[in-house]
């Protein structure tokens, strides 16, 4: 399959409801407005092919972008390769669910994610601490530094309520990730958590609300979820 025919069936099953939702949570023109799931057939006639994600993640097109994360070779992308998925990344839905994903697959993740956190820009630091959310759920115990995230939970305690907004979100979730799927440091997550308390973001101009990271994972201990690991990253 080339660009074009994976454009046109992409196109075949874009929904107006669908798009909508995505709209209302920053996403803009052009875009079909497909489901995640319904990707999943185009996938497996094309498994893995950078080229090709190469060409739809540089259409522009939501969706497109989307599925070039679900098809992409992560091992075959470069540092730099994820800087310009990063610069075309407008939204946190292509930031932390497509280039944060992609790059939580690789080798050189937490190097790429430590400069994106370091960064001060809204969307890369959200990638940064969403790609660790992603590592974390994922690999072992073993594969990360006790220090280095018991220093990320001191930064996030200390920076979290002056971050940007996008940031906020990604932040919390490091929080409760660590306090699930990072066992060595379960406790200093709860009292992180109690330290941060409730963190308000804004949603849009007017509307905010408040997320908490200390009652998910007391959700996850009542329901026996502590050392929780995803199987895959990606779907």
């Amino acid at each position: 399959m080339n660009v074009e025919t994976v454009m046109q069936e992409l196109e075949a099953l874009g929904k107006e409801r669908t798009k909508k939702i995505y709209v209302s949570n920053g996403a803009h023109e052009p875009l079909f407005g497909v489901a995640t799931g319904q990707m999943k057939p185009i996938a497996k006639k094309i498994k893995i092919n950078q080229p090709l994600a190469e060409q739809l993640y540089a259409t522009g097109n939501y969706d497109a972008m989307y599925f070039a994360g679900i098809i992409a070779d992560p091992k075959a992308m470069t540092a730099a390769d994820f800087e310009r998925w990063m610069d075309a990344a407008y939204f946190y839905m292509l930031s932390d669910y497509v280039v944060a994903v992609t790059l939580a697959e690789t080798d050189i993740a937490q190097e790429v994610a430590d400069r994106w956190i370091a960064s001060g820009e809204e969307l890369r630091m959200s990638a940064g601490w969403s790609c660790y959310c992603w590592l974390l759920g994922n690999r072992p115990d073993s594969e990360f530094s006790e220090d280095k995230i018991a220093g990320m939970l001191d930064l996030v305690e200390r920076t979290i309520h002056d971050a940007p907004e996008r940031a906020k979100y990604a932040m919390n979730q490091f929080i409760y990730t660590v306090g699930v799927s990072y066992l060595p440091l379960h406790d200093k997550a709860v009292e992180t958590a109690k330290a941060v308390g409730p963190v308000e973001v804004k949603r849009d101009k007017t509307k905010s609300k408040h997320i908490h990271a200390l009652e998910n994972i007391q959700k996850a201990v009542e329901k026996n979820q502590l050392g929780f690991k995803r199987k895959y990253v990606r779907c």
